[in-house]
């Protein structure tokens, strides 16, 4: 059993803060960028790292960057600043969109983002290209997490992808009856369970529904559910405002998923692995979780660096660390999610961790849609720029949940 779900009262306690469980709840109205065969900006990429600068500061989401603070057997930064000499200052970032704006100021080195934030800091000028050569132990992650929408651009990566999880369907199988396979349970079936539906609260559960509506509407020619006309996006919000009749209420912060099933006030919706690993922990209520067959979306968070950072040689050998077999899995493990190094699952404490959470399955893998951040220029490497940008979505959601 993990450390997380050992100590899963006092964790989840800390990721109330924020962490990948708000990683889209943001609301501010950043535009994306990306018009027809726009290019990033031409941010300089390092071809060689020299001594640390002493000195790394990082925008993190909580559980990323542990010193012990929280618990002083979970601490992979001071070993990474006697190994280096690079003094950590972490910044927690409770949303993506704050996130954005912290990379902005130019202030932080880098930061842990999600594939909502990554495109807005790339084409925003803010993140520079990454020269994969220079971290060594980039060679044995995980390779579908490698060259993906929401990481790279035009076959350049512009990060270090960290850990990865899919957006699972959970239920609780006392008051739901029969083995769930399909995300019509939160959809076109939710008035089975009126008023006991949970879905994630974020513009990007507009997604959700995309690819809910790619699988049993082909007539809407969604092909990518990151990917949307305005027709599209319309058809997704349609049934995302019948699904709020049936929602007993969002949740972002994932203590409130928790609490609502255990209480019983939710008893299907969207979910992550730890969540249900945390609810079956606490030995209260049973549930039950599944990668529905119409796929799911989900994350990989992707490491960074800032096109003005002012420690480059720290950030490279952050990257380089936080990657490496033993510091990834300290990472996944505590914070819940399938490691990106692949050497990782040789050391983690729960052997059948990797297992639990897919960590080596590329099949799996494959069956998820990763956050990618919306945008004019569609994302699904057609060349067409008719599509749907973050700021739309982000107005479309306040609809719905108005």
């Amino acid at each position: 059993m993990t450390s997380l779900i050992r100590n899963s009262r006092r964790y989840l306690a800390v990721l109330a803060a924020g962490a990948v469980l708000a990683a889209c709840g943001g609301s501010s109205k950043t535009a994306s960028p990306g018009a027809k065969g726009q290019e990033p900006p031409k941010v300089p990429m390092a071809t060689s790292v020299g001594d640390g600068e002493g000195t790394l500061n990082i925008v993190v989401w909580a559980g990323y960057a542990e010193n012990g603070a929280n618990d002083p057997k979970v601490d992979w930064v001071h070993p990474f600043e006697k190994q280096t000499g690079c003094k950590v200052n972490a910044k927690v970032g409770n949303t993506s969109d704050e996130m954005v704006q912290l990379m902005k100021t130019g202030q932080y080195d880098g930061v842990s983002a999600s594939g909502d934030a990554t495109l807005r800091l790339i084409y925003g000028g803010d993140a520079a290209p990454v020269n994969t050569s220079l971290v060594s132990n980039y060679a044995t992650v995980s390779s579908f997490l490698k060259n993906g929408n929401w990481n790279s651009v035009g076959g350049q990566m512009y990060g270090i992808p960290h850990g990865w999880g899919a957006n699972l369907l959970m239920w609780n199988p006392t008051k739901v009856t029969g083995a769930l396979d399909s995300w019509a349970a939160v959809f076109g079936d939710s008035g089975k369970y009126q008023g006991k539906v949970t879905a994630y609260d974020s513009p990007i559960y507009i997604a959700d529904a995309a690819l809910y509506l790619m699988a049993t509407q082909p007539s809407l020619g969604i092909k990518d559910p990151y990917a949307l006309t305005s027709a599209q996006l319309d058809a997704a919000v349609t049934l995302l405002k019948q699904q709020k009749a049936n929602v007993g209420e969002y949740w972002a912060d994932y203590t409130k998923e928790v609490q609502a099933f255990e209480s019983g006030t939710s008893v299907v919706g969207t979910t992550w692995q730890v969540i249900a690993n945390t609810i079956n922990a606490d030995g209260k209520t049973k549930v039950q979780t599944v990668l529905p067959k119409e796929g799911a979306t989900g994350w990989s968070d992707t490491w960074m660096i800032s096109s003005k950072a002012k420690h480059p040689n720290c950030m490279y050998q952050w990257m380089n660390y936080i990657v490496s077999p033993q510091a990834n899995a300290e990472v996944a493990e505590y914070f819940g999610e399938a490691p990106a190094q692949t050497l990782a699952c040789q050391h983690t404490s729960d052997k059948a961790f990797c297992d639990t959470y897919h960590a080596l399955d590329a099949a799996y893998a494959a069956k998820i849609h990763y956050w990618t951040t919306p945008q004019k220029q569609c994302v699904d490497n057609s060349g067409k720029d008719d599509c749907t940008d973050y700021a739309q979505w982000v107005d479309k959601w306040q609809q719905i949940k108005s």
